[in-house]
């Protein structure tokens, strides 16, 4: 089982985490475009958009797999410099 968090990009971090970075990468503009949630487009908060993930299995998964796509992009940027 740790061998399989071990691989888990995502082990470790919380929702909140998640949608703060997305957050400050993306701002909510270009967020609500990516995943075209009402919390992202319509008066968006942190606090309103994890109320509304935890409670929305395919919602979140469109946030975990944007994050990873976008930490995948950033991971490569490093690698090349």
């Amino acid at each position: 089982m740790n061998e399989h968090q071990a691989n888990n990009p995502l082990h470790g971090l919380t929702l909140d985490a998640l949608v703060k970075s997305l957050v400050k990468h993306y701002g909510w503009e270009e967020l609500g475009k990516k995943i075209d949630i009402r919390c992202f487009n319509s008066d968006p908060s942190v606090k309103s958009s994890l109320k509304f993930l935890r409670k929305t299995p395919w919602a979140r998964k469109k946030v975990e797999d944007l994050y990873i796509a976008t930490q995948g992009s950033v991971w490569k940027k490093q690698d090349r410099q």
